[in-house]
Order: structure tokens, then C-alpha cells, then sequence
């Protein structure tokens, strides 16, 4: 038994480590429709509306500015959240028993490749606004060129971090290390994703803090040389509100998961933690369908934006559908710029003629 649990298990199906860690996690038919009737609705939506606030950001010559250029790669993230849930939502239940090892490897790694780059890509943007508001300035100078390298950046590290267990820190030669909730990830991996995360959550936290203490104390500061109160939209700190509730958001919807994560890594026995599996999973989905409510909401100049898209689409739509009837052949009874005349007006045109 010892000897193959250390040997290695490319070939099985996934149903052979879900069997190796005891799982019963079996849905039932009419909760796994629900949960995918629900779940591919979310993910229409965060398809369609990241795409709008991607489109909006292209659009609008107002967002040509380093932070919606980085709100457009979060956006982006989100994107492929929506497609890596679609995928994950047709491939759960008895169905996931059936997928192969690479089946399984891409079907989590489009997960982590997302969840990771939203991460960064917030990092970045606290950075973003720590800059900014340190120069008391609404957008950073940072260049095109130095967003553009932060950007590939993102997306290197998230791809790398994606691919991390198919490149081999996985439990397929040792299958005493690993997890309930990822049969064939390693339980040191899950420790180490979790672990990293939360790290990352703290900084981001404590950088907005400071960000915080710092607008209060300028604030504080210029409020007795100014006639009036500040204005709000001519300072960072309407951008940083809106980048507060997106972080805020992020954290609530993750937090409960990579805790599970960590518990299921620590191998916490009792804490039950597949019974949680599928909730999680719901409110990660959450998490992407609240991003782009949170810009139209808290910025007036994005939801101006998408009201001239949708309607620019709506009159694409309109325009196209009357150049298609325009384009229908007439009939004989309506064509009759090139009727043929009546055999009874001839005879009267050549009477005429021969009378003249």
C-alpha cells in the first residue's frame, strides 16, 4: 500500500483520487441544475458587463489615465472568472469523477490564473493610489509604458501561479498528501495558496490605511486655508473610495474560502469542510457579478458611459434590422415602380399611336 501510494498516477481518472480521499460528496440532480441555472446566469452577466466596463475604458478619452487602465486589467480578470466558472459549472458533481488529470489541472488552474491576477491587479492599483495620493494628485504619472509592463507583469504571475500544480507540487506521487477540497493538489500547496493570499489582503489593507490617515490628516490640514469644503471630485479621494469597496468586496467574498482552503491543508479533520465546497464557490462568483456594479455605482462618468454604449447598441441593433427589411425583394403587388402594364393599356397606347 505504501509502495503505490508513492508511485505516480498520471493515468487515472479523476474519480480514482476522489475515491483515494474518501469523498462523498455527491450532488443531488435537482441542486446541481439549480446551482448551474444560477451560476450561468452570474456568468452572463460578469461576461457582459466586464466586457462593457473594458469597452468603456477604451471609449472614453476621460479613463485614458494609469488607474482605469489598471481597472480595465481587473476587469479583464473578472472576464475570464466568468469563463472559468462556466467551465467549472459544467464540469462538477459525478461529472468531475470522469475528467482526466489535465482535464482537472486546466479546469482549477483557469481558477487560480483569475483569482491571482485580481489580486495583483488590486495590489497594484493600492500602489497606484498610494502614489497618487502622496503627491495629493487624482491620477499618478506613471507612464503608458510603465502601466503596460505592470499589466504583463500581473498576468505572468498569475499564469505561473495558475500553473504551479500541473508543473508539479501535486499529490500524484503521493497520495497521502493530498486534499479534500483539490484531490490531486498537494495539502503544502493549499497551505502555501492560502497563506500567500491572506499575506497579500493584510498589505493591501495596511496600505489603504495609510492612504486613509494621510487624506484625513491633509484633509484636516488645507480645510481652514479653503472658502469652502473641498471638492471631493477634484482630489484622490473619490477614486480611492470606490477602490476601497471594490477591495472590501474581494475580501468578504474570499476570505471564507481561503480559510477553508488553509483549514483543508492543515488536514483539519473535523471541520467538515466539502459540506462548505459549493457555498464558497457561489460567493466567489459574487464577487465578479458586484465588481462592475460597484464602478457604474460609485462613478458617475462610467455609468454615463454605459448608458451611450447600450445605447449605441440598441441603435446598431435598430439600424440593422431596417437595413435587412429595405433589403427584402418586393412583391408584384407592391413593386410598382416596374410593373408591367395591363395588356388593355397597350391596346389603348397603340390605338394612339396609330391615330396620330
Amino acid at each position: 500500500m505504501a509502495l503505490q501510494n508513492l508511485s505516480c498516477h498520471y493515468n487515472e481518472s479523476m474519480g480514482f483520487f476522489y475515491t483515494n480521499i474518501g469523498a462523498n460528496d455527491k450532488w443531488d440532480k435537482t441542486q446541481l441544475i439549480l446551482v448551474q441555472v444560477v451560476g450561468s446566469i452570474f456568468c452572463c452577466f460578469i461576461l457582459g458587463s466586464n466586457a462593457m466596463v473594458i469597452a468603456a475604458i477604451i471609449t472614453n478619452k476621460r479613463f485614458h489615465y494609469p488607474f482605469y487602465y489598471l481597472l480595465a486589467n481587473l476587469a479583464a480578470s473578472d472576464f475570464l472568472a466568468g469563463i472559468a466558472y462556466v467551465y467549472l459549472m459544467f464540469n462538477t458533481g459525478e461529472v468531475s469523477r470522469t475528467l482526466t488529470v489535465k482535464a482537472y489541472f486546466i479546469r482549477q488552474g483557469l481558477l487560480d490564473i483569475s483569482l491571482s491576477a485580481s489580486l495583483a491587479n488590486l495590489l497594484v492599483i493600492a500602489l497606484e493610489r498610494y502614489i497618487s495620493v502622496m503627491n495629493w494628485k487624482v491620477h499618478s504619472n506613471l507612464t503608458k509604458r510603465r502601466v503596460t509592463l505592470l499589466i504583463v507583469l500581473v498576468w505572468a504571475i498569475s499564469i505561473f501561479m495558475g500553473a504551479v500544480p500541473s508543473l508539479g507540487w501535486n499529490c500524484i506521487c503521493n497520495l497521502n498528501d493530498c486534499s479534500q477540497l483539490a484531490p490531486i493538489f498537494s495539502r503544502s500547496y493549499l497551505i502555501f495558496w492560502s497563506v500567500s493570499n491572506l499575506v497579500v489582503f493584510l498589505v493591501m489593507v495596511a496600505i489603504y490605511m495609510r492612504i486613509y490617515t494621510y487624506v484625513k490628516k491633509k484633509t484636516a490640514i488645507l480645510m481652514p486655508h479653503t472658502s469652502g469644503s473641498i471638492n471631493r471630485k477634484r482630489t484622490p479621494i473619490k477614486l480611492i473610495k470606490t477602490v476601497m469597496v471594490v477591495l472590501g468586496a474581494f475580501v468578504f467574498c474570499w476570505t471564507p474560502g481561503l480559510v477553508v482552503l488553509l483549514l483543508d491543508g492543515l488536514h483539519c479533520t473535523s471541520c467538515n469542510v466539502m459540506k462548505l465546497k459549493r457555498w464558497l464557490l457561489l460567493l466567489a462568483v459574487l464577487n465578479s457579478v458586484m465588481n462592475p456594479c460597484i464602478y457604474s455605482y460609485k462613478d458617475e462618468e462610467m455609468w454615463t458611459t454605459f448608458k451611450n454604449l447600450m445605447h449605441c447598441i440598441g441603435n446598431g441593433t435598430r439600424r440593422q434590422r431596417s437595413t435587412k427589411a429595405n433589403a427584402r425583394p418586393l412583391s408584384s403587388a407592391q413593386d410598382t415602380g416596374n410593373s408591367q402594364p395591363t395588356s388593355e393599356e397597350t391596346k389603348n397606347d397603340d390605338k394612339g399611336i396609330l391615330n396620330t
